[in-house]
């Protein structure tokens, strides 16, 4: 059995990148009833994982790497902000200020050029 070129690089995605995540997608799916939400432990784990969001925002804000590295630092530092206030204004929905965020970034790199 041979294995098409074009489609190797599909199946190492998909065998080495997917499925090993997925299996601890599906096990923490039929884990997650147990967890109590006011333990010391998701209380731990929330705030680890709140710390890296924090850590990864002010990487992208302060020292952004490529295409971003062009917007001045005020540009990028709005968006921020927009995106604080849509988190805040949404019930502190993370998927809302992200894409405020974003929203606000492309429309200053379409107004500013």
């Amino acid at each position: 059995m041979s294995l098409d070129p074009v489609a190797a690089p599909y199946l190492a995605v998909v065998l080495l990148g997917f499925l090993p995540s997925e299996v601890w997608r599906w096990l923490s799916v039929a884990l997650a009833h147990r967890i109590d939400e006011d333990s010391e432990v998701f209380r731990f784990v929330r705030s680890l994982a709140t710390a890296l969001l924090v850590g990864v925002v002010y990487k992208i804000v302060a020292a952004p790497a490529r295409e971003l590295a062009a917007a001045p630092l005020w540009a990028r530092g709005g968006a921020f902000v927009f995106a604080a206030a849509a988190f805040f204004g949404f019930g502190r929905s993370v998927f809302a200020a992200i894409l405020a965020g974003e929203a606000a970034v492309i429309a200053e790199a379409w107004w500013w050029g």
